[in-house]
């Protein structure tokens, strides 16, 4: 069927053979298209949560291609041969940090003239994330930081441990239903206690935005208390503890890092002048069960798991860290033995201090990381009416907005007009600073 008009286009996904959420579901579609009067084209795939045939009763058209669309929505990158002349995209772009793996994609848009639209920059006059799967990468995280828990205590000659009860995210129907698994393991855990010689058993959060409240939300729903960073160095005497609690411990930046010279850490100068810092976690590593990484870091911050202190932390013996959450997952970065992103259907690898080698699945001397970089697509049919949620009051005056028109006039809510990053092929006012990595 051939369109004759302009339209919005929705992507099939193709970075990642696992990735199935959408940026756009039929039944925001819908509403688009009744009570907006927008034409919707959703490209056919075989893969998305949400079937072809639902786009179809929603009243889209679906097609092989995107051709007719002038805006085109995706969630994450899009191949460099994809792009059309002088066409909007909007999507999850990694462009902003000067990433090299995708310049070459920013090449290609800046010479097809093309717009781009980063949802990781949509954001308000306080400069708060407006739209992000951020909260569902820690829901899926913790689920299969859980799972992972159970797979390597089992390798440890736990047979019985209630974190067994627990399946990986993807394999759940919807976030209700593993939630449901995970209150079952808790109540087992309740009921029953844990293993003396695990006690006390702990979790560790670095970080307390979304991704960091997701993870914890899946966390509570075991029988757990929440202490300071202070009280889990306290926490040495087994004999007197309960065996039917966990420990969740949130750690911000102070806890995370400290001052070369030895003054006092004050937030405005650590994000002024990181190379001033250095790390102040390794203190905390020997007390934790499972660490879940949820914070933002870059290159400038210090590392808060380097591969010399495992190196040295394994030289002791086989320590408490069981599991490491790396949901932030950047290759050699906070996590510095988190040498990859790993896939859904390959999601865990053991790390060995000693020879540096990883090995994929849970067997192995080590570190067990889960690492998956997309896990929002675990969870994806909550994730993407979530997502979609936030994104719907935007869509129409992207949509309908004139891209011809000089930057400064564009008609567009100020949110996205702040994540239009490319305007007709070339880098907006707070987006020329890219240059430098092209």
């Amino acid at each position: 069927m051939q369109i004759m008009c302009a339209a919005i286009g929705i992507r099939h996904e193709d970075k990642y053979l696992m990735e199935r959420r959408t940026p756009i579901t039929p039944a925001h579609a819908k509403q688009l298209i009744e009570n907006e009067g927008l034409k919707i084209v959703a490209q056919t795939s075989p893969k998305r949560v949400f079937p072809d045939t639902e786009y179809l009763k929603a009243g889209a058209l679906i097609e092989k291609d995107l051709k007719a669309c002038d805006v085109i929505f995706g969630v994450k990158e899009i191949p460099a041969e994809a792009f059309e002349e002088g066409k909007t995209y909007v999507f999850f772009s990694h462009v902003i940090k000067g990433q090299p793996y995708n310049m070459p994609m920013l090449k290609k848009m800046m010479e097809k003239a093309c717009n781009l639209i980063d949802y990781e920059c949509i954001v308000d006059d306080q400069d708060k994330r407006l739209i992000f799967f951020g909260k569902y990468a820690g829901l899926a995280g913790m689920i299969n930081s859980l799972w992972s828990m159970g797979q390597r205590l089992k390798e440890y000659g736990y047979h019985d441990n209630a974190f067994l009860q627990i399946k990986q995210a993807q394999h759940y129907a919807s976030l209700m239903e593993a939630k449901d698994a995970v209150s079952t393991a808790g109540r087992h855990i309740a009921e029953n206690g844990l293993p003396q010689d695990l006690l006390p058993l702990t979790i560790g959060f670095t970080g307390y935005g979304n991704v960091s409240a997701g993870a914890q939300e899946i966390a509570n729903l075991l029988p757990s208390k929440e202490i300071t960073p202070e009280q889990l160095l306290k926490l040495k005497d087994r004999k007197q503890l309960p065996n039917n609690l966990i420990y969740k411990v949130i750690f911000k930046e102070e806890h995370l890092s400290k001052r070369r010279d030895g003054s006092d850490f004050e937030l405005p100068d650590y994000y002024a002048n990181p190379d001033l810092y250095e790390n102040d976690f390794e203190q905390y590593i020997p007390h934790l069960s499972i660490l879940m990484n949820c914070m933002y870091w870059d290159t400038r911050y210090p590392r808060i798991v380097t591969k010399e202190y495992l190196k040295d932390l394994y030289g002791k013996g086989r320590p408490k860290l069981t599991v490491i959450g790396d949901v932030t997952c950047d290759p050699d970065g906070s996590v510095e033995c988190t040498h990859k992103g790993t896939a859904i259907e390959d999601p865990v690898f053991v790390y060995d201090p000693i020879t540096g080698n990883p090995t994929m699945g849970f067997k192995g001397h080590g570190i067990l990381v889960m690492a998956v970089d997309i896990l929002p697509s675990e969870l994806p049919r909550d994730a993407s009416i979530t997502f979609a949620d936030a994104l719907f009051p935007f869509i129409k005056a992207i949509a309908e907005t004139d891209y011809s028109a000089p930057y400064e006039t564009l008609n567009l809510p100020a949110a996205i007009k702040k994540a239009l990053i490319l305007h007709m092929g070339k880098l907006t006012p707070g987006y020329e600073y890219i240059n430098q990595y092209l």
